[in-house]
């Protein structure tokens, strides 16, 4: 969910007051700016590396480093991507232009388009929820559709009966498979996922709703769990500096109109799938 503006009243974004965070441990990742202009700038999020100061981090988060690099302490998201999650981020540098940034992703007025790295095999059938082929009798592209729940103070999100509030089209990606002894079979198998028997392959995501960990609990649920996910299926415990299994999930494009010139705006992720 993207952090609200705030009223013309209130305690600028800067001078907030934060916790004193003693010995943080450093993020070696950094990101890349693909564009800047007046109002915003765009950044390519590397794996591991916090949108926003929470926990443990502050300064190794995208927000604090960026503020620090331009010298402009009121720069503020205008959406956030999970710390496991690489690829393209808005931040808006202009206070004035705040709201009208952030309510393009409040209101899905942006395209979003994820590529991941999972399982080469047919998906199975969820416990929960619908599958629709879109382009039967293929299987793929397919569109899942469930209710998806996350519980404050529990890690996993989860699916129940319902009414659906979370759907997502999948599709094949055109990076084919991948053999299952190299680099992702190594992520699975620290990933907790078990041996592995499946080659993987790159699959592109669609997500037509915002839900806490939605493209993960999807994919799951179909027997297709992402390469490097310490989440799903189960919780595996990592040590907060083990930067060696990266979720393989990439936020690769994004797509608007921007709310001041009108113009239709497009970035992409340069941060490869590693198979």
């Amino acid at each position: 969910m993207s952090e609200q503006s705030r009223g013309a009243g209130s305690q600028p974004q800067s001078s907030r007051r934060h916790r004193w965070v003693v010995e943080e441990p450093d993020i070696p990742f950094d990101f890349e700016v693909l564009y800047e202009d007046e109002r915003i700038v765009v950044i390519d999020k590397p794996h591991f590396l916090p949108t926003t100061p929470r926990g443990m981090w502050y300064r190794s988060t995208a927000l604090i480093r960026l503020r620090e690099r331009f010298g402009e302490p009121q720069i503020t998201p205008a959406h956030r991507l999970d710390r496991g999650t690489a690829g393209v981020v808005v931040f808006v540098r202009e206070p004035s232009a705040r709201g009208a940034y952030q309510m393009l992703f409040q209101e899905r007025r942006t395209t979003k388009t994820y590529e991941c790295l999972a399982p080469c095999r047919p998906a199975a059938r969820p416990r929960f929820g619908t599958v629709t082929a879109l382009e039967p009798p293929r299987v793929f592209p397919l569109l899942r559709r469930s209710r998806i729940v996350k519980d404050r103070g529990i890690l996993q999100a989860y699916e129940e009966p319902g009414e659906v509030n979370a759907e997502t089209v999948i599709e094949l990606g055109s990076g084919g498979r991948i053999a299952a002894g190299g680099v992702a079979a190594g992520r699975v198998a620290a990933g907790g996922i078990g041996r592995v028997r499946h080659p993987f392959r790159t699959y592109v995501l669609h997500p037509r709703t915002g839900k806490t960990h939605q493209l993960r609990v999807h994919m799951n649920s179909l027997g297709l769990p992402i390469v490097g996910d310490p989440m799903y299926p189960r919780v595996v415990e990592r040590a907060y500096d083990d930067f060696s299994c990266p979720l393989q999930l990439v936020a690769r494009s994004l797509e608007f109109i921007d709310p001041f010139s009108g113009d239709l705006r497009r970035f992409e992720s340069r941060i490869p799938l590693e198979g």
